[in-house]
């Protein structure tokens, strides 16, 4: 009991410490979005903008999946009711075909290292 302020002041100083790097950065670590080169052909993806920036990745590995074990090779649009193929290469990259300024900004922006290309080969040919 007699090291009660010690105690107190520890405390505090232990709170404020771990907290730092949050009340630091408010205001300050707000998320900028990148500016992506826009397809030079295509009006609209194979899902809407929304969809495509928070699930492209889920629905990448849906395809592959679907692809690869079931042989499905058709994907049927729910926003422009279209039938695309389910090709990352033949899909994705033939209007998004400037890997460097849209996949690769956009990953990079958000710290993000996708595997696609270990196994794909990208559109200027170079195996990565």
């Amino acid at each position: 009991m007699y090291d009660k302020n010690k105690i107190l002041i520890g405390l505090a100083v232990f709170v404020v410490l771990m907290t730092y790097p949050f009340w630091n950065n408010i205001g300050s670590a707000a998320y900028q979005r990148p500016v992506l080169e826009k397809p030079k052909f295509a009006k609209e993806c194979v899902e809407g903008v929304e969809f495509m920036r928070t699930e492209h990745m889920s629905m990448l590995n849906e395809w592959r999946d679907e692809v690869v074990r079931g042989g499905d090779h058709e994907y049927h649009s729910t926003a422009t009711h279209q039938v695309f193929q389910k090709s990352l290469s033949k899909t994705c990259m033939k209007c998004h075909e400037n890997k460097e300024q849209f996949c690769d900004k956009c990953h990079a922006t958000v710290s993000v290292n996708p595997y696609c290309w270990d196994c794909h080969i990208d559109p200027k040919g170079e195996n990565k």
